[in-house]
């Protein structure tokens, strides 16, 4: 048997640092699953892990394939009480050290593997004879094993007995200091059947020494939904919460759950809106709906900070070139250094190699004054032209400048730094640098993702370039001229970390800002008040809303967008499309009158390639230069 002892796995961001800058998902339902396959329920599940592991395995996979970051070992059972029942408590430690294994292979590198441990099945004194000291013991000779396999995190589970949930975090504690994640199970009255309901249950894990509390099983979405105003009202610390596919149905001699996987996408939504850190399935739900919940997940997901350092410039005896001044860097650069206002408009790339609309669409923009085109680069990782390719064609064809969207999803290091190379080469001047979105929810969400650095590492590794040298520390002649640009999110649902993350692209050497489409001011003014904006140009997203439909989509399906239910409700209260275009143009028009007291200029969004109703909406700006 492999023996993985508890060495941090180098390879990986340990769990709790992963989780200050993630949303996380974990996996479903185990032993409902189990069953699902065909084994019965009097056997012990735990005992799988040596007698069935290929179906064990089997079923790890299967998670990670729908998207799953964290998988539980199958050792839900695996402690003395328990394995007794089954004369097994002789093979305890053969038992965890297997499940952990088996978690292990089918996690490889990239996904952290918890020790999954649940209740003793044993009713402590008062209620029963086993005392609290016995509880305790054999949830600290369970954790030893499981540390001892090398475990990255413990998920305690189903608890229904708020004492054993706090022997169980005090086993962990007194063995080692990994993270502990510890969910109760109460009813859709929110009470556990010894009658303490969520707010005692949520003081009493606040007061623990687990590093995310929550709740699992016995209830579905909603009923879980309804307690997260209990639970943040009392507790600062990271929410976990897994609920059950719904209410089950006993048919035909099995077990069904009700919850469809597309209603545990619903969910998972409002989780994240409600706060929720980390999301899973328990009874009934299966890898379908984990990959439902993943796809709705990388939507709101907060992007990811990689840790490839690019930021130091080399010690040299001879002096580093400088910089091109911001204001010689392009036309865009210079009118906003002058304190003029600018207009982008976005042009998305096309599905084809027929460019014929992007020139048609970008001559009139140059018409109408607007100052640059904003081209976005894969677009909800989909597969289109590349930005570079379409801003050298527009640039070239049209005499307008471009705004290059520029991924870390697609390409590694040294292909960044190629095009980056090639770009200058070409004449392109204006960059904004992102991390991308994930291919999971693309049109290919088989395909693989790079992201060699994030945001923060590009506008490294740009600020690099401006300075005369690449990545390797190497001079390469004459700097880059690269106007820097990044996106921020003033609607995260981490708010510290997008503050945090947009001080770290300033320091870099970012110099202009693009918002996500705003549809509230005062939300803006808010996240601005708290930022530390000097020494950076703000340009506001600004999109026109087409329909209710449009509406509803930007609202539910679009990371990053905030729209308020009034803007719903506006545009709600016309039947026909034409009106509710108008009044959805008449709301981008008041958000620009609200944002040009304060901003650099505004990028107004082209929603299917509607460039005349992108000028209107920018009218204010562009009226001005006619």
């Amino acid at each position: 048997m492999s023996d993985y002892k508890n060495s941090v796995h180098l390879w990986m961001v340990l769990f709790e640092e992963y989780l200050k800058e993630n949303l996380v998902l974990m996996d479903g339902a185990m032993g409902s699953l189990i069953y699902e396959k065909g084994i019965f329920i009097d056997k012990c599940y735990d005992e799988l892990n040596l007698s069935r592991p290929e179906l064990i395995r089997d079923i790890h996979e299967e998670y990670i394939r729908a998207g799953a970051m964290v998988i539980e070992t199958n050792t839900y059972g695996a402690n003395r009480f328990k394995l007794k029942s089954h004369m097994l408590n002789d093979r305890i430690e053969e038992i965890n050290l297997k499940g952990v294994e088996l978690a292990r292979e089918a996690a490889g590198d990239n996904i952290y593997v918890a020790g999954s441990m649940g209740p003793s099945g044993v009713e402590m004194e008062p209620f029963g004879d086993t005392s609290l000291e016995e509880v305790f013991q054999a949830y600290k000779e369970q954790t030893g094993i499981l540390c001892k396999a090398g475990v990255d995190l413990y998920i305690l589970e189903t608890f229904q007995d708020i004492r054993e949930m706090e022997q169980a975090i005090k086993a962990i504690k007194s063995v080692c200091t990994l993270p502990v994640v510890a969910m109760m199970t109460v009813g859709e009255d929110g009470k556990t059947r010894y009658g303490v309901d969520v707010e005692d249950i949520i003081r009493r894990l606040d007061s623990s020494e687990a590093s995310v509390i929550g709740l699992n099983c016995t209830v579905g979405p909603k009923s879980m939904l309804d307690f997260m105003d209990q639970i943040s009202r009392i507790s600062t610390k990271p929410v976990s919460i897994m609920p059950n596919a719904g209410r089950p149905q006993f048919t035909d001699g099995r077990m069904i759950y009700m919850s469809t996987p597309e209603y545990f996408s619903v969910y998972t939504k409002r989780f994240i809106d409600k706060g929720v850190r980390m999301l899973g399935g328990c009874c009934g739900t299966t890898p379908e709906h984990i990959a439902k919940m993943a796809n709705a997940l990388a939507m709101k997901q907060t992007r990811i900070q990689h840790s490839i350092n690019i930021g130091v410039r080399p010690v040299t005896e001879e002096a580093l070139p400088d910089p091109v001044p911001a204001a010689e860097k392009s036309g865009l650069s210079k009118k906003m250094t002058l304190g003029e206002q600018v207009v982008l408009v976005e042009m998305v790339p096309p599905r084809s190699t027929d460019i014929t609309k992007p020139l048609e669409g970008a001559r009139l923009l140059k018409e109408s004054k607007v100052d640059a085109i904003n081209i976005p680069d894969g677009p909800r990782a989909t597969a289109r032209m590349t930005g570079l390719a379409l801003s050298v064609l527009l640039q070239n064809h049209v005499d307008i400048e471009t705004v290059l969207h520029y991924t870390c999803r697609d390409r590694n290091l040294l292909g960044m730094q190629s095009d980056l190379l090639g770009a200058t080469a070409m004449g392109i001047r204006n960059i904004l640098a992102i991390t991308g979105d994930p291919p999971m929810i693309g049109d290919y969400p088989q395909a693989t993702a790079v992201f060699d650095i994030d945001a923060i590492g590009l506008v490294h590794l740009i600020d690099n370039l401006n300075h005369g040298i690449d990545v390797g520390e190497k001079r390469i002649g004459d700097p880059t001229s690269f106007f820097t640009g990044v996106g921020v999110d003033p609607n995260s649902v981490n708010q510290e970390n997008e503050l945090h993350r947009l001080q770290l692209k300033k320091e870099a050497g970012a110099e202009y800002v693009i918002t996500q489409p705003v549809f509230d001011v005062d939300s803006l003014k808010t996240f601005l008040d708290k930022a530390d904006m000097d020494g950076l140009y703000l340009v506001a997203g600004i999109w026109p809303l087409v329909s209710l439909r449009n509406a509803e989509f930007m609202k539910n399906e679009v990371p990053g967008v905030k729209v308020p239910d009034g803007v719903i409700e506006r545009i709600a209260a016309f039947d026909n499309k034409e009106d509710q275009l108008k009044a959805g143009i008449e709301v981008a028009q008041e958000m620009v009158d609200q944002v040009l007291g304060f901003v650099s200029g505004i990028q107004v969004s082209a929603p299917f390639g509607r460039y005349k109703l992108a000028v209107e909406v920018a009218d204010a700006i562009l009226g001005a230069k006619a």
